[in-house]
């Protein structure tokens, strides 16, 4: 009786919302739908993107805006790196370019558990403008060449995402120094096999790195002779191997403003020229250093910068993700070139509530207000569940009115259409989260899910975009138009390129399959690469068609859908045959049950020898420890972790969201084992772009496995 009286007066309590809503929406529509052009809008998410250039059903598909013949480049005669920035110099010299805080105190702060959190209070944003930019780079461009760096020969970057990777990055394409790129997470083996593999001379890097990870290794790299640290704190010279020097980057920067040095000749690039060698850290193996050309990224960018309507001067680019990843260096490029300022954060102090930002002072959205973001699932993933936790928090009326506007402008974004008055009443706090200010917002490294797109959509109130590309093709490949409103999808070819579809008949995908052509993705245009560095495996995954045009074999499986817009539905390396003779996609299984409350992060696992599905799985820690209360269990985390009734908790939920999405049964994980520490790319169990790195992960995690398939 009592659950029903409350039902009642629930609804009669929500029925003059549900009226003003209904009053409201009536109202307002025709004056909104003019006003801001909706229908055409509309008009334009419905349009046929791209069609095939051969009217077969496996393509080449190309974008219908560059369908005569593929775009190369953007700004005409600026056809290398150096000139892109010269003719950004030119246009915007005294704008500010790159900006960085500073650290004004740092703390420690003890937690609960005994662990020491170092938590920072940090400053305002300090600006160099575009010809303050220009003269840093001439002068450490300059000073390097003074230090013995030639023309053609590689340079090592090792360094985090900060505004000397990006002086440095130009200082190199300016002289023609190829730069070697490596994720700041890298192991060392890793790393000393790539400086090794590239023969280098001279590395930049930070202090931190240089002492916590190099310093290890630099006795195992016999051609390297200097070290630049970006710092300006001091590095003791003991403990480095003969013959090795160090320099700061203020050192470099001094010998190349000295006369004699200034007035050296600049050799400048062609766009046939070697610009970076990056190496991906993978998600298997050795790292694999792919090789960029001057051309190649400049034709990426073109592609992506097409699909950010309205970029220029009066945007604001927060950037936090790897500069060694493709996505955020191009990115990164191109806001220089139509003169963005960029400003510079990390992962721990993006926001108000990042794990560096003293509780009380400003993260760096705030501080900054950007109006551009890029980011990877992951870290979206992660703000949809902090925003939905909150939202737990709030009271009764609050978490009933939060819900109602959601519900109502998520129908209304189905349609097309908008929803200001829940923006200015309900998500504007939401908004503040990011600066308040942020136009649009791109995702790549991985698939987003639907439902995490569609949140952030709402909650941000700006179009959510997918990419897809992959550093052998610049980055560049797929990218959602900001009117498209569909999810799950990641868009039609960038006009710098054209996909095509192979069969693969193993795993089921043909360009005959219904409703719409499967196959795995290939890639081709003046934006693919020029092969792995030393590496066997290109005549493999690179080819030229019989126009000469160069072709990447990506591993992905996609599904072109009939105005051209492509779904990323499974990849090579993910399938598993069971037993029986079922095949898993261990990727769709992860995909599905990340949307899990409970599910923080999942690997699925599938031995071929074995007829069921295991799991690892890195639980969200405010849920489950609510759920253990709950159950009456207490205790440190790592113990709640462990508790056999935890796991069957884990595994209940993970079946009823398996029941719900229809998961095919064998395709349920029938054991899990919970981790209490989260992956990371520090941990290796994890790339940059937070993709699993599914061996590191199966070999962490091996006496489980034997335990979940009933070994001893």
């Amino acid at each position: 009786m009592g659950l029903q009286s409350d039902s009642a007066l629930q609804t009669i309590l929500l029925f003059p919302i549900h009226l003003l809503v209904w009053l409201y929406s009536t109202l307002s529509f025709l004056p909104w739908y003019y006003i801001t052009g909706a229908g055409e809008r509309k008009a334009r998410s419905n349009r046929v993107k791209a069609r095939s250039t051969s009217g077969r059903a496996e393509g080449p598909y190309r974008s219908v805006d560059q369908f005569d013949s593929l775009a190369r480049e953007d700004l005409p005669g600026k056809d290398t790196l150096d000139k892109l920035f010269d003719h950004a110099v030119q246009r915007f010299g005294e704008a500010h370019c790159l900006g960085t805080r500073d650290i004004l105190n740092k703390e420690n702060e003890i937690q609960p558990s005994g662990k020491v959190f170092k938590k920072l209070i940090l400053g305002d944003y300090r600006w160099l403008s575009y010809n303050e930019v220009d003269s840093v780079v001439s002068q450490f461009g300059s000073g390097l060449a003074a230090l013995g760096q030639q023309p053609k020969s590689s340079i090592a970057i090792f360094c985090e995402t900060r505004a000397e990777w990006m002086i440095t990055a130009q200082a190199c394409f300016r002289r023609n120094f190829p730069l070697v790129t490596f994720y700041a997470t890298l192991g060392e083996e890793a790393i000393a096999f790539g400086l090794n593999e590239t023969g280098v001379t001279h590395l930049v890097t930070s202090v931190e790195l240089l002492e916590t990870k190099l310093k290890n290794v630099l006795s195992q790299i016999p051609k390297l002779k200097h070290v630049i640290y970006v710092d300006q704190s001091k590095v003791s010279p003991e403990g480095f191997p003969a013959g090795l020097s160090t320099h700061s980057m203020q050192a470099i920067r001094e010998l190349g403003a000295l006369p004699e040095n200034m007035g050296r000749e600049i050799v400048k690039p062609q766009p046939s020229d070697l610009a970076v060698v990056m190496y991906t850290s993978g998600s298997t193996g050795r790292p694999k250093g792919v090789m960029i050309i001057h051309s190649n990224l400049i034709a990426g960018m073109t592609g992506q910068c097409e699909r950010i309507p309205g970029l220029g001067p009066n945007d604001t680019y927060i950037a936090y993700l790897p500069l060694a990843h493709v996505l955020e260096m191009t990115a990164e490029i191109s806001c220089v070139t139509y003169g963005c300022r960029i400003g510079y954060s990390s992962p721990q102090t993006l926001s108000d509530q990042s794990t560096k930002i003293k509780k009380g002072s400003k993260g760096d959205s705030s501080v900054l207000r950007p109006t551009l973001m890029a980011a990877v699932p992951e870290i979206m993933d992660r703000i949809n569940k902090n925003v939905m936790s909150k939202v737990q928090e709030m009271s009764f009326i609050q978490k009933t009115l939060f819900t109602l506007g959601y519900k109502y402008k998520l129908e209304q974004i189905k349609r097309g259409h908008d929803a200001p008055l829940c923006n200015a009443l309900l998500f504007r706090k939401v908004k503040k989260l990011l600066g308040g200010r942020v136009r649009m917002m791109l995702s790549g490294g991985a698939p987003l899910s639907s439902a995490t797109q569609r949140f952030m959509n709402i909650c941000f109130c700006c179009p959510v975009g997918q990419g897809y590309g992959l550093t052998e093709t610049c980055g560049a490949g797929t990218i959602t138009e900001v009117v498209d409103i569909s999810t799950g999808r990641v868009g039609a070819p960038v006009i710098c390129c054209e996909i095509r579809l192979r069969d693969w008949a193993e795993g089921g995908y043909t360009s005959k399959d219904k409703p719409n052509p499967r196959g795995e993705i290939l890639i081709g245009g003046p934006n693919v690469t020029m092969g792995y560095y030393r590496n066997e495996s290109n005549d493999q995954d690179f080819f030229a068609d019989e126009k000469g045009q160069r072709w990447f074999c990506t591993g992905d499986i996609g599904e072109v859908y009939p105005d051209g817009c492509l779904q990323i539905v499974d990849r090579k390396k993910d399938l598993v045959k069971l037993q029986a003779g079922e095949y898993v996609s261990l990727g769709k299984v992860e995909s599905a049950l990340k949307t899990c409350s409970i599910i923080d992060n999942i690997c699925a696992y599938a031995n071929s020898e074995q007829n069921y599905v295991i799991s690892f799985v890195v639980p969200d820690q405010k849920r489950m420890t609510a759920l253990a209360k709950q159950r009456g269990i207490v205790g440190p985390w790592e113990e709640i972790c462990t508790h056999p009734d935890m796991e069957r908790e884990v595994l209940r939920e993970i079946k009823e969201v398996a029941a719900n999405i229809k998961l095919q049964r064998f395709e349920i994980p029938v054991k899990v084992h919970l981790s209490p520490e989260p992956w990371t790319p520090e941990t290796g169990l994890v790339t940059d772009a937070f993709k699993l790195k599914r061996k590191e992960l199966k070999n962490h995690y091996l006496h489980h496995i034997e335990r979940m398939y009933g070994g001893k």
